[in-house]
């Protein structure tokens, strides 16, 4: 949810043209981070159906990957010159605490 708001927020800054008429290319990247987020979810209910470990820890690299991906999306974006950076590192900061409770339950599978 959190990155439908910092997304929807940076699209209004990003979305405009150059003298040029090229649009941003950091604007794409507000796409990313919702496409990233809404995967996590399914992502996480596939390794908790799985039967056998070597399943469970193949999905939860998987995962890590995704949540990787996701931070250095909003990595890319806190480059962008826009005025929602703030948002931008709300975000990451709230991505790091989910990737710590992500590597305390990948211990446990």
């Amino acid at each position: 949810k959190l990155s439908r708001h910092v997304s929807s927020y940076l699209i209004d800054d990003l979305a405009h043209l150059d003298a040029q008429g090229n649009e941003h290319e950091a604007v794409y990247f507000t796409g990313d981070i919702i496409r990233h987020s809404d995967a996590l979810a399914p992502e996480i209910l596939k390794i908790e159906n799985q039967a056998f470990q070597d399943d469970r820890i193949r999905h939860a690299r998987g995962l890590e990957l995704l949540t990787h991906r996701l931070y250095k999306t909003c990595e890319r974006l806190e480059r962008a010159e826009s005025s929602g950076r703030d948002f931008v590192v709300m975000l990451r900061s709230e991505l790091k605490k989910f990737r710590r409770m992500q590597h305390s339950w990948i211990v446990t599978l």
